[in-house]
């Protein structure tokens, strides 16, 4: 074929080829527009928010609370879906590989996300990659009690105390794997105190031991022990977290107790499934924020030794980063494993 033969069939080809980028374009444009449109609109059902434990206990009754909240300031329902099992490890893996639409969101407890993949052989979801941190609703402060007959009343004379026990000083906790445990373990390491654990299956009857005498210590969170404490059935060693509790101000802190840095809470919050849309994680942020800033909504909180604490997304991510770092070091020193 010659030059000139060729040539327009080049520019036939050439003008096809402008014309499929050009209806490629468009067609990304169009769906561009449709999924910002979709975003703009969110949420135009209702939102389904899986909370991994049975309903009547703390986690619950909080995530119930939110729920109520941004139904309100969402205007559409958020559902609460209880998927208890695994210490939380099955309705947390649902939310794992749910659809990332924002319309199936997670109540998240530290001891699930944090301790749970060191203390389990397998718990079936990754907590740095298959969630999208929305915010942390509030942190539930820990405390050390002890039976008003024990002859130690300051956190110092607990620890100089354990070390004349052979057979260490007993605390007990709500289970095995639990953040109270992990803190009792911690504060074994980090001072040298010969504790002994013993896990209940739920911190009900820990506390009907303690009270009776059958065991000398337990650790567990404010709101389960404050009445005990004020009606002085219990007395109050110190509390675990940076401040003192604000409902038991008399009460000292760990650090203040002679240990460095010792900040340890259970805390609260609210994921999406990794890959949700940025547009959607502010949105739930932003609103996450609103209800939590309410004082009506603290004070609700507060009677369910819940802290509230509004932030950004990033710092509730580098929060569990920070707890799945320096818990993975505890487990592995104490050896804890649940089967």
């Amino acid at each position: 074929m010659t030059k000139n033969s060729t040539t327009p069939r080049r520019q036939w080809l050439k003008a096809a080829l402008n014309t499929g980028l050009m209806a490629a374009a468009c067609t990304g444009l169009a769906l561009g527009a449709s999924t910002a449109a979709a975003q703009a609109a969110y949420p135009a059902k209702p939102i389904r928010l899986v909370v991994p434990f049975a309903t009547g206990g703390v986690t619950d009754t909080s995530g119930r609370l939110i729920a109520e909240q941004l139904s309100k300031r969402l205007g559409q329902q958020v559902i609460v879906d209880n998927k208890p099992g695994a210490s939380g490890n099955i309705g947390t893996q649902m939310v794992a590989t749910a659809e990332p639409d924002g319309y199936t969101l997670l109540l998240g407890f530290d001891g699930t996300l944090v301790i749970n993949p060191h203390v389990f052989p397998k718990v079936g979801f990754d907590t740095a990659k298959d969630f999208a941190p929305i915010g942390k609703i509030g942190d539930a402060i820990l405390i050390l009690v002890s039976h008003p007959g024990v002859p130690a009343k300051t956190l110092k004379d607990v620890i100089a105390l354990s070390k004349t026990q052979s057979g260490g000083l007993s605390y007990g906790t709500s289970g095995t794997g639990g953040t109270p445990h992990i803190a009792g373990e911690l504060l074994k390491q980090r001072t040298g105190a010969n504790l002994t654990h013993i896990p209940y299956k739920g911190g009900g009857q820990a506390m009907i031991d303690v009270m009776g005498g059958t065991i000398p210590l337990v650790y567990t969170a404010v709101a389960g022990a404050i009445s005990h404490v004020k009606s002085g059935k219990l007395h109050a060693v110190a509390v675990s977290s940076a401040q003192r509790a604000p409902s038991m101000p008399d009460v000292p802190t760990f650090i203040e107790g002679g240990v460095p840095d010792f900040d340890i809470n259970s805390w609260v919050g609210l994921l999406a499934p990794a890959k949700t849309p940025r547009a959607i994680v502010d949105k739930l942020n932003t609103e996450l924020n609103a209800v939590l800033n309410d004082p009506v909504v603290r004070e609700r909180l507060n009677t369910l030794g819940i802290t509230a604490s509004p932030g950004g997304p990033e710092k509730f991510g580098r929060d569990m980063a920070r707890d799945l770092s320096r818990y993975a070091a505890v487990v592995k020193a104490a050896n804890i494993k649940v089967e």
